[in-house]
């Protein structure tokens, strides 16, 4: 007769702290994607930190481009900078229309909207938080 109490599940024990070296990662990823959106001149750039909330990503960012060809072109050079960043190879949906492009790099999952499709699905009331107010200039 085995005396040993039964292994706990993986869901029972919670989930593990992350290492500083997993949280330095982490955070150089999450600086390196916000970095180029605001070179790309992306709009209404927002961060959902995820820690301690999700285990699908450590991080969120939702983001507006202008037109079908903006978001495009921020969704490629964002792809190229995580290749060249050694961040590996991210995947990838939407790209051929361009209304919504998701790029999951599992540590962080960015969204890529069209002004009008992003105020259709409003994925920040998800996680509660309020896009930022557009000026009336925008």
């Amino acid at each position: 007769m085995n005396t040993q109490p039964a292994p706990r599940a993986q869901e029972d024990i919670g989930p593990a702290e992350p290492s500083p070296e997993d949280q330095g990662r982490v955070g150089a990823l999450e600086d390196l994607i916000l970095a180029r959106l605001d070179d790309d001149k992306a709009q209404d750039v927002v961060f959902i930190d995820l820690r301690g909330k999700s285990a699908v990503a450590d991080g969120l960012i939702v983001a507006s481009g202008r037109s079908h060809r903006h978001v495009g072109a921020m969704a490629d050079h964002l792809l190229r900078a995580l290749k060249e960043h050694g961040y590996g190879r991210a995947r990838v949906e939407g790209m051929p229309h361009c209304d919504w492009v998701l790029i999951d790099t599992g540590d962080v999952i960015i969204h890529l909207f069209r002004p009008e499709v992003r105020a259709f699905y409003n994925i920040e009331k998800i996680w509660s938080v309020e896009p930022p107010a557009r000026s009336a200039a925008n």
